[in-house]
């Protein structure tokens, strides 16, 4: 055993390296043309084959010199931040948030888990506001976003402009209603300012919260009329599946099928739209 390990240490790893020389140093004479037949080459590029051309990248950074300079900057920094929060601001400031919590609410309505998805549901309520939006969007890039191409007026103006249609969608969406008039007045008084006499008194910064509440508020409305006939299928179901003493079997697994034929029967989906659109759109 002494020696056998002698010779592993001393001999097999030499041994092996001397081995692998030999091979490399003088090959066998039958792997001096392999394969056979094969053809001479070289690996010369000809003329008509040229090398790729990297442009060259700089970067600079300069201090501003004057006035204008630093207002551009300034005005592209609060550029990139709008950008940032147009998601936001497309979803809070237009009638998607009543569509995605009306289309949420009728799905829960029908006891449906996965079906339609939750994605299907954002992307129904992403077109139908574009849809009821588009007259506004239409105005903004008339009056803003194409003017600002021409060169025609400022950032600044174009700010303004873009801001209008936006102000008026939502004014005539709040409406009249005392309660939209109290949600103005109180966010009005949180903020330190006089009650307006006018719409154009009122800040946007102090038009957009109460616009959100008056969304929320006439969603859950829709949501609560649209819970009411469920409501009762699953009360009828209830009653008669305790009546026949089936108190392990769960009602909404029976309900669901006859609120889904409810459903489809009455053309839901065209009432429903429908109704959304009317609500938005008068």
């Amino acid at each position: 055993m002494k020696f056998s390990f002698l010779f592993k240490r001393y001999f097999a790893k030499p041994a092996a390296v001397l081995f692998i020389s030999c091979l490399c140093l003088f090959p066998l004479s039958s792997q001096s043309r392999f394969p056979e037949g094969s053809s001479s080459g070289n690996t010369e590029m000809g003329n008509r084959i040229t090398g790729l051309d990297f442009p060259n990248l700089t970067f600079s950074a300069t201090a501003p010199r004057t006035g204008n300079e630093v207002a551009f900057s300034v005005q592209l920094l609060l550029l990139l931040t709008l950008l940032t929060l147009a998601p936001s601001i497309f979803i809070l400031m237009t009638c998607f948030l009543r569509f995605s919590i009306v289309l949420d609410f009728i799905k829960r309505a029908l006891s449906l888990q996965q079906v339609p998805p939750t994605a299907v549901l954002n992307g129904i309520a992403l077109f139908m506001t574009i849809f009821c939006m588009w007259p506004t969007f239409r105005q903004i890039y008339t009056d803003s976003f194409q003017p600002l191409s021409n060169n025609e007026i400022t950032l600044t103006e174009a700010a303004e402009k873009a801001e209008a249609p936006i102000r008026l969608f939502m004014y005539r969406q709040m409406g009249n209603d005392s309660s939209n008039v109290k949600n103005i007045k109180t966010f009005m008084k949180m903020a330190g300012l006089e009650p307006p006499r006018r719409p154009a008194d009122v800040p946007t910064y102090v038009l957009i919260p109460a616009y959100i509440l008056h969304e929320l508020t006439v969603a859950f409305k829709i949501g609560i009329l649209l819970y009411i006939p469920f409501i009762v299928i699953d009360m009828v179901v209830a009653s008669i599946l305790m009546s026949m003493g089936m108190m392990m079997l769960p009602p909404v697994q029976i309900s669901m099928p006859f609120k889904l034929m409810l459903f489809v029967l009455v053309d839901g989906w065209h009432l429903l739209t429908q109704r959304l659109f009317e609500s938005v759109l008068r």
